[in-house]
């Protein structure tokens, strides 16, 4: 299946959810009808409503102790009903609903029919205890599996505010601050230096140098001249510009990636998709199997004068079965252990985009960089000066003093301007400058510059790794700067993690194969690609899932798109990274720092384990009491302190995953 059929399989799996809601739901979602059992309204979960469950818990709690006082008055029938029918409705009616609700809705055996046939069939037999018990626990460990539910939801939708959210317009002469969505074709906006620009439009100044890192990977500022479209995304580098807004906003590539992620925001991990397709086979079949434990004994003493039929007494224990085989255990365990990593992954900057994807990295054995804005900063530093003494390098300091480039920031950087007189600069497009300083000409730029001046330089500079900046002074070649991208802090740190994992890495690299090269041996990685177009990348992906790898790329400008969208797990650097980059990755780096990418395998690994340890303890369990039930020996408070206790203990499993 490729990386789209998965997106398209899962979205269609969301709309075939089961009801999978639960009593007391405090983070309702599309896939779950509202569920009110225990409020009557949704809320939100700092405001949900515990004063039913509380209500029916303390009437539970002072019949039983009623009962055990011997109080005279409560030692009738009747009393004890009209009590604990009381104590019932804050709790049952809810439950009661809520299985009305699933039938009309064709979930003829959801869960809230299975409690809601215990407790009335408890009730029926006189465990009048038991009934009440039944619902007011059920309510209050469902509440507390939602409120982790919730707690991890909000810890997600925290982190989902890295595009712009306003746009600067000049109307009438007036600077207006609107959302980008209302921002008119035609309209004149403004963009300060700092600022990403909110939508698409056309240049109205003459040129404007633009960050466009996060959008296409170069590490380089662009300079755009008037007239020409300016995309969304890019951030204006040293100047505020003035742009014409070409479409609007709802019309960019970024909002159409945007849909499509919205349209896909609840992507459900295998193991999820498979136990609702479990439980909708289970809870039939459990209902069936709650029959014949009465049925089967009746037909038995009809053929054997031996064995004394009492009815009473097979359909409490088929009641207790039904109790301790709602499968809310297993149905919230698995979604809740994807919720509590996904809100601990939210914690240290990763963003899972759907729960599936947390499951696919845990499977991931490759993991593939791009390199610029990655791995590298995409910040230029000096890293070596060849053929000029301090004093020169000190002059070109000065000639580069006005330029808003990152290179000329870079050397300023590395070395203050000297004072030298009647520095004059005329700036060569594409090439460099060309000044007059101390009385002589110079020659700073690309050795692009030197070729069109006419001036020779040795060959040798062609196959150097690194941003080279060369200098002539008087028609004569002097010397070079070369600068370098800097590596991330935490790029060596986040190689060995994943060498540690057992994952392979791999680089690729638009930049020439020398500098590819170079920065893979820094960090540590055995294999680097250079000399990449975007297609090329892909191609690249494409060989290492032909192998059977199981392949995670790591990118961050909107080149990236494509090769993010075929690998199994594609993961943005989402603080710099372009939108459209950030809207097409499956897990989105906050941080921008790609030992999260190590994090991320580790934790996704630990909630498959989880996972698996859920499954195997509430199936486990369930079996036992379910044996003891039928056979005699669990009690319906056993049952429903089973019940509750096997979902209450998945929880904590699981909100390990939240330390």
């Amino acid at each position: 299946m490729t990386h789209d059929q998965e997106h398209n399989h899962c979205q269609e799996n969301n709309h075939h959810h089961g009801h999978g809601c639960s009593c007391c739901d405090t983070a309702q979602h599309h896939d779950h009808h509202g569920c009110n059992c225990c409020d009557g309204h949704e809320a939100d979960e700092e405001e949900m409503s515990w004063w039913k469950p509380i209500l029916s818990l303390v009437m539970l709690l002072a019949g039983i102790a009623m009962s055990a006082m011997g109080l005279p008055w409560f030692q009738y029938w009747w009393v004890q009903l009209v009590w604990y029918a009381l104590a019932w409705l804050p709790t049952g009616l809810g439950v009661l609903r809520e299985a009305v609700e699933a039938t009309r809705e064709g979930e003829f055996f959801s869960e809230f029919l299975l409690m809601s046939l215990a407790s009335i069939g408890a009730m029926a037999i006189g465990e009048f205890p038991e009934a009440v018990a039944v619902m007011t626990l059920y309510c209050i460990g469902e509440g507390l599996q939602d409120r982790a539910v919730g707690r991890a939801r909000g810890n997600i939708k925290s982190l989902i505010a890295f595009r712009p959210d306003h746009a600067t317009v000049l109307r009438d002469g007036k600077r207006v601050n609107v959302a980008p969505g209302d921002v008119n074709v035609g309209d004149m906006v403004e963009v300060k230096p700092g600022e990403r620009v909110p939508i698409d439009g056309t240049l109205l100044d003459s040129a404007a140098a633009f960050d466009t890192a996060a959008l296409t990977g170069e590490s380089m500022p662009r300079t755009i001249e008037g007239g020409d479209e300016v995309l969304a995304g890019m951030i204006a580098s040293d100047s505020t510009v003035r742009l014409r807004a070409l479409r609007p906003a709802s019309e960019s590539a970024v909002s159409r990636i945007l849909r499509m992620v919205e349209q896909a925001t609840d992507r459900k991990a295998p193991a999820e998709l498979f136990i609702r397709r479990f439980a909708k086979v289970y809870t039939p079949a459990v209902v069936g199997l709650a029959a014949l434990v009465v049925l089967l004994p009746w037909l038995y003493s009809l053929l054997s004068a031996s064995f004394a039929y009492d009815f009473t007494q097979w359909l409490h224990r088929a009641l207790i079965f039904l109790v301790i085989s709602c499968p809310c255990a297993l149905v919230i365990s698995i979604p809740l252990s994807y919720f509590a990593g996904i809100g601990a992954a939210s914690r240290r900057g990763i963003l899972f985009k759907g729960s599936n994807y947390l499951d696919a990295i845990a499977q991931v054995d490759t993991v593939v960089f791009d390199k610029t804005g990655t791995l590298t900063t995409g910040h230029f530093t000096v890293s070596q000066v060849v053929g000029l003494t301090d004093d020169q390098v000190a002059t070109v300091a000065a000639i580069e003093h006005d330029s808003p480039h990152p290179i000329a920031r870079a050397i300023l950087e590395y070395r203050e301007p000297s004072q030298a007189a009647a520095i004059r600069v005329k700036d060569i497009a594409g090439y460099g400058l060309s000044a007059q300083a101390d009385g002589k000409t110079w020659l700073v730029g690309t050795p692009r510059l030197l070729a069109h001046e006419g001036i020779p330089y040795p060959d040798e500079l062609a196959t150097l790794a690194g941003t080279m900046v060369t200098i002539a002074i008087n028609g004569k070649y002097v010397g070079y700067i070369l600068l370098s991208d800097k590596a991330k802090e935490d790029a060596t740190g986040a190689i060995d993690a994943l060498r540690h994992l057992g994952v392979e890495t791999e680089m690729l690299s638009g930049d020439k194969q020398a500098i590819a090269d170079q920065v893979a041996h820094q960090l540590g990685i055995t294999r680097a690609h250079g000399d990449l177009l975007p297609q090329d990348k892909v191609e690249h992906i494409e060989r290492l899932q032909a192998g059977g790898r199981q392949v995670a790329f790591v990118g961050d400008g909107i080149n990236d798109a494509p090769v993010l969208a075929l690998s199994d797990v594609g993961v943005a650097m989402g603080a710099l990274g372009s939108d459209m980059a950030v809207e097409t990755a499956d897990v989105v780096l906050q941080t921008d720092q790609p030992s999260r990418v190590a994090d991320a395998v580790a934790l996704g690994r630990r909630t498959r384990r989880i996972v698996k340890s859920n499954v195997a303890l509430a199936i486990g369990v369930k079996v036992l009491v379910m044996v003891l039930g039928v056979v005699g020996i669990a009690t319906m408070w056993q049952a429903v302190f089973a019940d509750v206790g096997v979902a209450l203990l998945c929880v904590l499993n699981s909100l390990r995953l939240m330390r």
